[in-house]
């Protein structure tokens, strides 16, 4: 990817990235950077202000999380403040990342439970799933249960969305 290699060869102090990008995704370019440059600090500069696409950024490695209608002397700001290794999150970021935290802190799924969820956003049935996974059809509904007690939901496709949404799953393109 260009944007990784480009990383490797100017070992810059600071990157600005945006999160959709065409062939790896910004969250997975931020972890890739973090992985092999862990030295340079990524601010996020992206129109996607949603819960999930924050949490993953900054679990991925970025300082700093801002949106692209940052008036440009805060953006300096923010890019100093990153090469210093400060977090910088826009306002508005800020607040939606509070009232997350002010929310009651839902039940984690498993490891196990998101491998059967995965499966099932693939179309997999239980049965396939079992197959897989190598456990019983039982075992899948008992995990499938239990995801949708903790997702707070009544259905696999909510299940699903629930998990896309919280950034726990994610759906690659072409599989």
């Amino acid at each position: 990817m260009a944007a990784l290699d480009q990383v490797r060869e100017l070992l810059p102090d600071v990157v600005l990235m945006d999160l959709r990008m065409p062939r790896l995704d910004g969250a997975g370019a931020i972890a890739a950077i973090a992985r092999t440059r862990p030295g340079v600090r990524v601010l996020v500069l992206t129109t996607y202000d949603e819960d999930h696409e924050i949490v993953r950024a900054v679990s991925a490695g970025a300082v700093g999380y801002l949106l692209t209608d940052t008036p440009r002397e805060e953006l300096f700001r923010a890019v100093r403040a990153a090469a210093r290794g400060e977090s910088v999150l826009a306002p508005a970021v800020t607040a939606r990342l509070l009232g997350r935290m002010r929310e009651p802190v839902p039940d984690v799924p498993s490891d196990r439970e998101l491998d059967v969820l995965r499966l099932v956003a693939k179309g997999l049935t239980n049965r396939a799933i079992g197959r897989s996974l190598a456990i019983s059809e039982a075992t899948v509904n008992t995990h499938l249960v239990h995801l949708f007690d903790k997702l707070g939901v009544t259905d696999r496709t909510a299940a699903v969305t629930r998990a896309l949404e919280r950034g726990l799953i994610s759906i690659e393109p072409g599989r």
